[in-house]
């Protein structure tokens, strides 16, 4: 079960990242949605490799064949079923690699776990694994959309290059893709394509932050007390790969902060509903959605696969001078950002479906 999420609307992921395709069922999807595979090609596009310098040379056109669950461009409320092929696979590179656990990987702790383990990339551990989540996500982005809920995430930061004056109330992903890092401040952005390439010139990787924003969702949405909404997005952002940390509205700055400098008092609307003058909760009070935008940020952690070597030991403790081949991205933060969109509507639509069995009843 651990390959799945959600509860009302479930995915299941599958596929390794050198094997035949990636792919993705989706259960609990409503009927009557008008689906064509271009709204998921949209996503699809956005994550692809190859986009750039700034991204691994692997080239996939991650083209999406809908299988199952959708007819005459209507989903039947049926399984979903998504396929993307794997067509530029090069297993062969990591040929050498079989006998040594690469460093800040998976490849130890999957071979501890299951006895066995991919011959080739990081099988389901990879970042490949994550096409999938795209593709569902992109279709619970569009249920999303016709209650008015619209996610946009961009790039924060790279190294210590911080991005300034990002409007997270008003930012377009028209904005976010105009640069190819993915940054809507253009000058920051600058910076951190230039960051990203210098690190990949000295053969090594750079993390830094992605900052998502959730607009439209209505207050009421989140099952305290384990099924927090805040709880879930952290659940949804941690199962990422390379993810270090996540912070919702204040985040760990709150701890240095006084609760009279800290509360989001309360106005009323023109309309006549309640609003918060500040927004330091990031939209969730008590674990429920409290009507203002959702912002959170996420953490990544440098690329692990280096192009320089690495003294290391192979799985019977021998000392090994690793120089990793395949190939791989300096910084998977552009190619995040539609990632995080992803586990943000998972998440979003899995709380908007129980919010209808848990409202309060009518009468």
């Amino acid at each position: 079960m651990s390959n799945t999420f959600g509860h009302l609307f479930r995915i299941t992921t599958f596929g390794e990242s050198h094997g035949a395709a990636i792919g993705v069922v989706i259960d609990g999807c409503p009927a009557g949605l008008e689906l064509a595979a271009a709204d998921i090609q949209r996503q699809l596009d956005r994550r692809r490799p190859g986009q750039s310098a700034l991204t691994t040379p692997r080239n996939e056109c991650d083209t999406v064949a809908v299988l199952a669950g959708v007819e005459h461009g209507v989903t039947l409320g049926s399984p979903i079923a998504l396929s993307i092929a794997n067509a530029n696979t090069r297993p062969g590179d990591y040929a050498s690699l079989a006998d040594v656990p690469r460093p800040s990987h998976a490849d130890f702790a999957s071979l501890m776990k299951y006895g066995i383990k991919s011959a080739s990339g990081g099988g389901r551990t990879s970042a490949r694994e994550t096409v999938g989540r795209v593709a569902a996500g992109a279709v619970a982005a569009k249920l999303l959309e016709r209650i008015g809920v619209e996610i946009v995430a961009y790039v924060q930061s790279v190294g210590s290059i911080d991005a300034e004056g990002i409007d997270p109330l008003t930012v377009t992903r028209e904005a976010v893709d105009a640069t190819p890092v993915r940054c809507p401040d253009p000058a920051a952005a600058a910076g951190m394509e230039a960051a990203i390439l210098a690190a990949k010139a000295d053969h090594d990787s750079v993390g830094g932050v992605v900052a998502c924003v959730c607009r439209g969702v209505p207050a009421g949405w989140g099952e305290p007390v384990f099924d927090k909404l805040n709880a879930l997005l952290a659940h949804a952002m941690f199962s990422l790969p390379a993810v270090k940390g996540f912070e919702i509205g204040s985040g760990f700055s709150a701890t240095r902060m006084r609760g009279s400098a800290h509360n989001d008092a309360f106005y009323r609307r023109d309309d006549g509903t309640l609003g918060t003058r500040t927004n330091r909760s990031g939209g969730i009070q008590g674990g429920i959605s409290n009507g203002e935008p959702i912002l959170f940020r996420v953490g990544f952690k440098p690329t692990p696969t280096l192009g320089r070597g690495q003294e290391t030991v192979d799985y019977d403790g021998n000392p090994v001078h690793l120089e990793a081949r395949g190939r791989h991205d300096p910084c998977v933060l552009p190619r995040a950002v539609p990632v995080v969109e992803a586990m943000a509507a998972l998440t979003l639509i899995d709380a908007a479906l129980a919010q209808r069995a848990t409202a309060r009843w009518p009468g």
